[in-house]
């Protein structure tokens, strides 16, 4: 009797063994059964270690990759290979965010219940291909990034990255050349940079939101002025300015004084509100970078906080979201690169904030841009011109209200010159390809 109940708890041991083996290897193979059948030894989905499965299309079509029966190619046209490189990668997986090494799963078409397809999957971008050179060219060889997107639909347009490669040449350069600094990041999502005075919008927000007397305000610039222990210098001398006057020139001083007085912790606080510290995900899959903008002691500091220096840094993504907000009401829908896939939308900042900020915004083009600059494009918009170590990041963002195409961007063009001088060019170069491609 004692031996059938050893032998009986010995088959149970057993099958408790063989069960837990089995629930263990299943719930691996749910997690990691992408990661496995896109490994590169799978002989069925590589040959010779290329891809021969799966495609990869720009909004209308294009080919930006796609596997054939002995190799895999990119885009015909050059530029426009260089320009989606960020965005589809490449097959080595230099670039982690791609779409090529985030949705390898995807791409070839892999499913739990049926593994693998012979085609793979025709993947479809909402990236124009079109709009993207635009961008490639108008950087023209300066390292940055351009982001253009539909803030009614949540759909890229645009998101280059420079420097890159042409992918269907491979890596044949230098990887220590300074020229290809950063070449295998996607600036435009896995990076932080000092803002400047696009960041003044932050401040304008606080400041509408924080203090009754907005627009009562008066500030007098001289050319400088001695705020805590810093010495604020502005770009020139504006004489006695409103805070819309101050926005529009980019005063420094008023923008020392309004950041002093709202404090280190405030602007801290608004920044951390509008998503601009926070690490989003690009289609809950495609990590980005978290921006930075620590509370500053001290009123000297705090000025320079609310200019959008000291020890601000921000992703152009995260900013890209921010000024899509203010363009649709204080309502900011997702960005998508993935063609038909809505992110959803979260009510971002207040109606009335949005809609200030947009009038302020319409200013700045009308009384110091100048609309002509940007012929046809209903612009809204502010320049950035940030202090770094090694030159002056270049920034211009803001949104058009163009009936057929309500777009917001991005442009930020390292350590290569003023806003206004470098960037803005850059962004009325690519929207005057985005509204005549969407017609």
């Amino acid at each position: 009797m004692k031996k059938v109940t050893k032998r009986a708890f010995a088959v149970l041991l057993l099958v408790a063994l063989v069960a837990t083996g089995m629930g263990v290897y299943l719930f691996r193979l749910i997690r990691d059964g992408g990661d496995w059948a896109t490994f590169y030894a799978n002989r069925s989905v590589y040959t010779d270690g290329v891809l021969n499965r799966g495609s990869v299309s720009d909004r209308n079509g294009t080919v930006l990759a796609a596997a054939g029966e002995d190799a895999f190619h990119y885009a015909a046209d050059s530029t426009v290979r260089r320009a989606c490189l960020h965005v589809v990668g490449d097959l080595g997986g230099n670039i982690g965010t791609s779409i090529l090494s985030i949705f390898r799963d995807r791409f070839i078409d892999y499913s739990f219940f049926t593994g693998t397809t012979t085609k793979g999957a025709a993947m479809k971008l909402t990236i124009d291909a079109d709009v993207s050179a635009a961008a490639y060219n108008a950087l023209n060889g300066r390292k940055g990034t351009v982001l253009v997107y539909n803030y009614k639909t949540g759909d890229i347009l645009c998101m280059v990255s420079t420097p890159g490669w042409d992918p269907e040449q491979g890596i044949n350069f230098d990887v220590n050349d300074p020229a290809y600094e950063g070449a295998f990041i996607n600036r435009a999502i896995s990076s932080t940079f000092t803002p400047g005075s696009v960041f003044k919008l932050v401040t304008v927000a606080a400041a509408l939101e924080n203090m009754p007397d907005f627009w009562q305000r008066t500030y007098t610039c001289t050319g400088s002025d001695i705020i805590g222990s810093q010495t604020i210098k502005c770009t020139g001398r504006h004489g006695t300015l409103t805070l819309e006057q101050g926005l529009a020139c980019s005063c420094n001083v008023v923008f020392g004084h309004l950041g002093s007085e709202l404090g280190g912790a405030l602007i801290s606080q608004y920044a951390e509100k509008y998503g601009l510290t926070t690490a989003h995900t690009l289609n809950k899959d495609i990590p980005t970078a978290a921006g930075s903008v620590p509370a500053a002691q001290g009123a000297g500091d705090a000025a320079w906080a609310g200019i959008g220096q000291y020890e601000d840094l921000i992703n152009p993504y995260a900013f890209l979201r921010f000024i899509g907000a203010i363009a649709n009401g204080g309502k900011v829908v997702e960005p998508t690169i993935l063609y038909g896939k809505s992110c959803g939308s979260e009510q971002l900042m207040v109606p009335s904030t949005a809609q200030t900020l947009s009038e302020m915004m319409s200013y700045n083009v009308q009384y110091e841009y100048g609309a002509s600059a940007y012929p046809g494009l209903e612009m809204h918009a502010k320049t950035g011109t940030a202090e770094t170590y090694g030159g002056t990041h270049a920034w211009f963002a803001g949104f058009i209200t163009n009936a057929n195409a309500p777009l917001a961007f991005v442009v930020m063009a390292e350590r290569a010159g003023s806003g206004y001088g470098v960037a803005s060019p850059i962004a009325n170069a690519v929207l005057q390809k985005a509204v005549s491609v969407l017609g």
